[in-house]
């Protein structure tokens, strides 16, 4: 299948989990307030930040086939990551904002519409789980389907949590259950977006990728017998799929243009192969009166 289906696939994906969603929180908006339930009422907000996450990765997603231009060189590939993002500080706000009413609620338990509570939760648990079986394969190796498929299970979890507080408050009129499932829901959210957040973060900063070693990177270039000294080196990820490397690379003698060629595709592919950098933008030098430092604050 080509890329371009494939990334057409995805996004009617995201579209069906959209509207699925959509009408999840409508349902137990009003569910909620009818019950009584504010573990019900914090699936459904929980549900809507789903809502909005997936719409801003439907339209990251769609942004990225944007062409490049004079004004956007690097095209619209840092949209999903900015779509991560905002998901992940999304979801960390909600997460406090549960726990805070979850507390304010030990303070004044209610009693709820337990049937109510069940059936919703049961409803959103099968809607949820279907919109996670379609994301799972996409959220492997892109970070914005990625915490598009963290809401959602996450979601569905939580709605696990809050059938399972309908059957207590029903069979054992143990009311407070309902705010403490509450608070175990906050704290979880905030437990599974904060990776997202920080990936996402480091790739907006313009962060080395963990998994790549820059001494290693200068120690596979210096095996060139031509290089005298490798200097001024930045390395990022530009998204999940892109990462790029620049560097001056001093050369022991005088060479000829032919022969920086040669190198130079030498280069890129050993830093495809042994790092799967597939960016390179390599300035060659001799005798240049400039700083000579591997890391070099520009």
């Amino acid at each position: 299948m080509s890329t371009h289906n494939h990334n057409g696939l995805s996004e009617s994906k995201l579209l069906f989990s959209i509207i699925l969603n959509l009408l999840i929180t409508v349902s137990q908006y009003i569910g909620g307030v009818i019950s009584g339930s504010l573990s019900l009422m914090s699936d459904a907000t929980h549900n809507l930040t789903d809502v909005i996450s997936l719409i801003i990765s439907y339209i990251a997603a769609k942004l990225k086939h944007r062409k490049q231009t004079e004004h956007h060189t690097f095209g619209y590939k840092r949209a999903e990551i900015i779509a991560a993002f905002i998901n992940a500080s999304s979801l960390i706000i909600l997460s406090v904002f549960l726990g805070i009413e979850a507390i304010h609620r030990f303070y004044d338990i209610k009693e709820v519409e337990s049937d109510l509570v069940i059936w919703l939760a049961l409803v959103a648990i099968i809607a949820n789980t279907l919109s996670v079986f379609l994301l799972s394969k996409d959220a492997k190796d892109n970070i914005n389907m990625r915490s598009a498929y963290v809401h959602l299970l996450s979601d569905a979890l939580v709605s696990v949590a809050v059938l399972i507080g309908g059957f207590v408050m029903k069979y054992y009129q143990i009311y407070w259950v309902d705010p403490a499932i509450t608070l175990v829901i906050s704290i979880y959210l905030l437990y599974l977006s904060w990776d997202i957040l920080l990936n996402s973060t480091k790739m907006l900063m313009l962060f080395a990728p963990k998994n790549l070693s820059i001494k290693a990177i200068e120690d596979s270039i210096l095996q060139f017998d031509e290089i005298k000294n490798l200097h001024h080196v930045h390395l990022w990820q530009l998204n999940d799929h892109d990462i790029y490397i620049e560097a001056h690379i001093e050369f022991k003698d005088d060479i000829k243009l032919s022969q920086w060629d040669n190198i130079c595709y030498d280069i890129e592919k050993l830093l495809w192969n042994e790092f799967k950098i597939n960016h390179s933008m390599l300035q060659p030098e001799f005798n240049r009166e400039d700083a000579k430092e591997f890391i070099i604050q520009d």
